[in-house]
């Protein structure tokens, strides 16, 4: 891009003239832009006009010299984060940068056309704005989408960061209560602390051993993830669903993945549907206790691990079974003195045992026993005798009921050694 050598004043007279209009149409363009986009009625009004004057001396530069800016010469950082915090949309923030160039450019043409700049020139200047309006919004692109990249990574590292220290009992009063406000969150109400796996992961999350072989180990908040990035991956997206899950019957819910486990808080207990997990809940707490509930939650989890189960539990659910995940050395007493005399009778023993768990699940109701595994009362009732024979206990003592229901549950538990 060359100019004659007589089209020097001529040029600097419309660029002149422009400086005198350009404050003119820059009001008008923004009075339209702040109706017409209502995410740039949060923008400060002195802001948009600095943007307009960027836009204004970027052109003049073209103007005289000739040269488009590169994108590495288009600092739009700046501008493209504060549009991002502003929650201006990337549309609405091309669309306004498109109009601002399309005005400056006709004010070039009319003024260049009125002060009679050679036509040569003006199809010169006029390709070079095209020029930089085409690099300037692919630069506003790239720079917005980073700064949309940014602001989002750093608001889900707030959110972790509230839940983790909501989940560990590590924030004071006045952050719950900012984090609450942030989030959505009722503290008014309590909550429920909820801890799961997805259905098909081994039983290695960390905190939730059940305490029959499974470790409870503890993993420091950043921990490296003995997981793969699948498995992280895995678990982002169960989180994500089930947190839909909860939200889609109108309650408020927090899930995430915290220390390698979906954790999170309910308003109640979930109905997860077809989602394949394993969860503890916890009982209901004010969010200021929420991790009282947490340490339950992971508890139960374990548990609920251990036996094999899915869906979400509670200690309604589990009962006494947590009892027997975690005391080892009473199951392992019980398994002894119930279980471990069967094994004598070979296979006859195994069909003992499988009488006395319909036995006990049917309420004692021998002939809904014998209909259950098809076969006569009488056969029901000698296989029933003979445990009271090579045990020396009585099925008609409630002591009985108890210790036999726990040997079962014990030996039910997978990481149990009780055999």
């Amino acid at each position: 891009m060359t100019d004659a050598p007589d089209d020097g004043d001529v040029l600097e007279a419309v660029i002149a003239a422009m400086l005198d209009r350009h404050e003119q149409a820059r009001d008008r363009i923004l009075d339209d832009l702040i109706e017409q986009a209502p995410s740039y009625r949060h923008v400060p009004r002195e802001l948009l006009e600095q943007i307009w004057a960027r836009h204004i001396d970027r052109t003049l530069g073209l103007l005289r010299h000739g040269r488009v800016p590169s994108p590495e010469e288009i600092d739009e950082a700046e501008v493209a984060s504060d549009r991002v915090a502003r929650g201006v949309q990337l549309a609405d923030g091309l669309s306004a940068f498109r109009r601002a160039y399309s005005t400056i450019r006709d004010m070039f043409i009319a003024e260049a056309t009125r002060h009679g700049l050679d036509p040569a020139l003006i199809i010169d200047r006029t390709t070079g704005l095209w020029e930089l309006t085409d690099v300037e919004s692919r630069q506003i692109a790239a720079v917005h989408r980073r700064a949309e990249m940014s602001a989002a990574l750093y608001d889900a590292r707030r959110r972790a960061d509230f839940l983790h220290g909501l989940l560990h009992g590590t924030l004071s009063a006045a952050e719950i209560h900012g984090g609450a406000a942030t989030y959505g969150l009722d503290t008014s109400r309590t909550y429920q602390a909820i801890r799961a796996s997805a259905a098909t992961e081994a039983n290695t999350e960390p905190g939730t051993g059940a305490g029959t072989g499974a470790s409870a180990g503890a993993s420091a908040k950043g921990g490296t993830d003995s997981g793969t990035g699948a498995r992280r991956d895995q678990r982002d997206q169960v989180a994500r669903r089930l947190e839909d899950l909860c939200r889609s019957h109108g309650r408020i819910a927090m899930i995430g993945v915290d220390d390698g486990t979906i954790a999170g808080i309910v308003q109640a207990k979930p109905d997860i549907g077809d989602l394949r997990v394993t969860a503890g809940l916890g009982p209901p707490a004010a969010l200021g206790d929420v991790h009282r509930s947490y340490r339950t939650a992971g508890r139960l989890l374990g548990v609920a691990r251990a036996y094999g189960r899915t869906g979400v539990h509670d200690l309604g659910d589990l009962s006494w079974r947590i009892a027997v995940a975690s005391e080892r050395e009473l199951s392992e007493l019980l398994v002894d003195r119930h279980l471990r005399p069967l094994a004598a009778e070979g296979e006859f023993g195994a069909l003992i045992e499988q009488s006395l768990r319909a036995y006990l699940d049917t309420g004692g109701q021998i002939g809904v026993v014998a209909r259950r595994l098809h076969v006569h009362v009488n056969t029901v009732r000698y296989r029933l005798r003979r445990y009271e024979e090579l045990t020396g206990a009585r099925l008609d003592s409630p002591d009985t009921t108890v210790e036999l229901s726990w040997a079962l549950a014990a030996r039910d538990l997978p990481s149990a050694s009780l055999d």
